[in-house]
């Protein structure tokens, strides 16, 4: 996929020179493509003055930052304590089997759903919990994951 450094460069140029801006720069370049490939990557390097080798430490630092395109719907899995011990895994498995997906954290062939486990969300008293497109979904149970998701197959827009 060939990205358009044209698109990045006023992000770039709106922080070069301040003090913290890289990571903002890296959050808005995530936002306009969806992901931080390699070429954006080395282009703010290169902008910057600032190996790349800092710049991919920071994105692999932060969970927020993404290398590998997502799918349209990102749903993020609570697997926390208060989830965990409300059955959470049975949630994650759910969700796995309803998209066919085999790995823990993977996206689906068709591009539609990333599924990403996460330690928190921070919903506690909803647990066990969910978000999809920081749409928060809680006190959820197998059945109830399926229903969630396929409204969102069904439907051309967010739910």
């Amino acid at each position: 996929m060939d990205i358009d450094l044209n698109n990045i460069k006023p992000i770039v140029r709106k922080y070069a020179g301040e003090k913290g801006g890289l990571i903002p720069i890296l959050n808005e370049v995530q936002k306009e493509i969806g992901y931080l490939p390699a070429e954006a990557q080395e282009y703010i390097s290169d902008e910057l003055n600032i190996p790349l080798s800092k710049i991919y430490g920071v994105i692999t630092f932060y969970t927020q930052f993404s290398t590998k395109p997502k799918g349209e719907y990102v749903i993020h899995a609570c697997d926390g304590t208060a989830c965990h011990v409300r059955d959470s895994q049975d949630i994650i498995d759910a969700i796995k089997d309803e998209l066919n997906l085999q790995k823990e954290n993977s996206t689906t062939s068709d591009g539609q759903f990333t599924l990403e486990t996460v330690s928190c969300i921070g919903a506690c008293g909803l647990a066990p919990v969910v978000t999809i497109n920081e749409k928060v979904y809680g006190k959820l149970t197998p059945n109830k994951i399926r229903d969630v998701i396929e409204e969102y197959k069904g439907s051309e827009e967010s739910v």
